[in-house]
């Protein structure tokens, strides 16, 4: 088991697709080897379908280290990742997602869906708490996330979200610039 700090990757994981647009694809690449040329390493959900699978052999093709974690229930489903540096089959996704908390220093979203998002707001929702200090970035490849970032704002203009509480969450278009300024944040 390696010892580099490891970014931990939110997205998509649709089997045999990767978006509408090939800009996702792009940027789940180009994410992967910004992750290890700022020499951290990657855990994530553990696929090797859709944009997950893309990150995971960016990394490894960078000579990264990639540590997936899946539930066993999902492995066969989401067809899992064996040429990864380390793959931890859980019994459910509560230990999915705390072990790949524990493991990150970072949390990075990519397009995605529901699972997406769910992991997303609670590492957020997390850090408004004050339960971590990690950084939290949002890949924002061609305007995916413009509507939910509109959403937050309003949230704000409400006053349901504090403006602290809006900048935990750190936004780029660009894969290179997300982890830059992510772990920049680094405490």
């Amino acid at each position: 088991m390696s010892e580099t700090a490891k970014i931990c990757v939110y997205c998509g994981s649709k089997a045999g697709r990767a978006g509408a647009d090939s800009s996702y694809a792009r940027d789940a690449d180009a994410l992967g080897k910004a992750i290890v040329r700022h020499g951290f390493g990657l855990v994530y959900g553990g696929g090797n379908v859709g944009l997950m699978g893309m990150v995971a052999d960016a990394v490894m093709n960078e000579g990264g280290d990639a540590v997936g974690v899946i539930p066993r229930a999902l492995e066969a489903k989401e067809l899992a990742h064996r040429g990864v540096s380390e793959l931890i089959v859980v019994d459910n996704m509560h230990q999915r997602k705390a072990i790949m908390a524990q493991r990150s220093v970072a949390f990075v979203a990519l397009p995605g869906g529901y699972g997406t998002l769910e992991e997303l707001f609670e590492v957020t929702a997390w850090a408004q708490l004050g339960f971590h200090q990690k950084p939290v970035g949002l890949l924002n490849t061609d305007g995916y996330f413009d509507h939910l970032l509109a959403f937050l704002d309003h949230a704000m203009r409400e006053e349901f979200l504090r403006e602290r509480h809006r900048t935990l969450l750190s936004v780029a278009s660009d894969p290179a610039t997300l982890i830059a300024s992510t772990i920049a944040r680094l405490s």
